[in-house]
């Protein structure tokens, strides 16, 4: 099924091969996949619906959720529904131009996810170290320009990959050893010089990923150090709560993004599969894990659920209470 092509140029078409080694199983992986698809979609609609329809949340730290909700629906929605119809009618066939769009969308929204979960934590040290001052610091406008600033990040910093793929020669193969486009699957079947594309992915992954996690980590430790300079302990364990719900997130968040990128860079060794079983572990797990983690640890979008959903049972909670 592989094309050739003798001049040297993209192809026309791709054919996403899914997890290789595993096609006799598609099927059987597409029950788990879809399940989790349709609970992203629940989960984080969700939490939209609930902040959305609660003034009460109207508040910066559920601003910042709602951005995190509406990326991982992007995010899984530009992947999931290709990998369904692999998965269930081996139907791997993508156009070029709908790959470069696939693959500049996940990898731009995954930018924007880390960005908005380094303004969460920027978020949480103003708010525990500078109490009195965090309704005049962290307002509405500045989440919003958080935000704005998280979305021209992630555009410009994958922008010039989608190009820099098109100046490639693929003479050899079209084949994406992946279940959907990602930057280096594709990059690996050009017959040319690559080391452009491969530094310049390096960079934005080091930039990204490595910048965010070393001023999440700082700021946890200005918050740790502040938490641990109260004499009282029931404020110390309030004020890790607050931040058990985000820390509990960046750790699902950031763990298969390293996994990922490590093995794709060292690890020579390691099975295809399973290192596209991880790839496919960092849109499928944090899309889902996220909203629940938020809608279990706290306490307030837990009890705006309750309201939605079962209006008669937080009534009746309210007057037994």
């Amino acid at each position: 099924m592989a094309s050739t092509n003798l001049t040297p140029s993209i192809p026309s078409t791709f054919l996403l091969q899914g997890i290789p080694g595993l096609e006799a199983y598609h099927k059987w992986l597409s029950v788990p996949v879809c399940t989790i698809y349709v609970v992203i979609i629940a989960g984080n609609c969700t939490i939209l619906l609930v902040i959305a329809t609660e003034p009460a949340l109207h508040r910066p730290m559920c601003y910042f959720l709602c951005m995190l909700s509406a990326i991982d629906l992007a995010a899984s929605s530009s992947a999931l529904p290709k990998m369904l119809c692999i998965f269930w009618f081996q139907n791997g066939e993508i156009q070029a131009s709908a790959c470069l769009a696939q693959m500049f969308f996940i990898h731009a929204l995954c930018m924007m996810e880390s960005a908005v979960l380094l303004a969460m934590a920027l978020d949480r040290y103003v708010a525990i170290c500078f109490p009195l001052r965090y309704n005049s610091v962290v307002t509405g406008s500045l989440v919003a320009k958080m935000g704005i600033a998280a979305v021209v990040r992630g555009t410009l910093l994958m922008g010039p990959c989608p190009f820099l793929i098109r100046r490639l020669s693929f003479c050899q193969t079209n084949i994406i050893h992946h279940t959907y486009c990602e930057h280096m699957a594709v990059v690996k079947l050009a017959c040319g010089d690559t080391s452009v594309n491969r530094a310049y992915g390096l960079c934005v992954a080091l930039l990204v990923i490595g910048g965010d996690l070393l001023f999440i980590g700082l700021s946890y430790c200005l918050i740790a150090r502040a938490v641990l300079k109260l004499s009282s302990h029931e404020a110390r364990s309030k004020a890790f709560g607050t931040c058990g719900s985000h820390i509990c997130v960046i750790l699902i968040s950031y763990s298969p993004a390293l996994f990922s990128f490590f093995t794709h860079r060292f690890g020579h060794r390691v099975a295809p599969h399973v290192h596209i079983m991880l790839a496919n572990l960092y849109l499928l797990f944090p899309p889902m894990l996220n909203p629940i983690v938020y809608g279990v640890r706290t306490k307030e979008i837990r009890e705006r659920v309750v309201r939605v959903f079962l209006p008669g049972r937080f009534t009746a909670k309210s007057r037994t209470g």
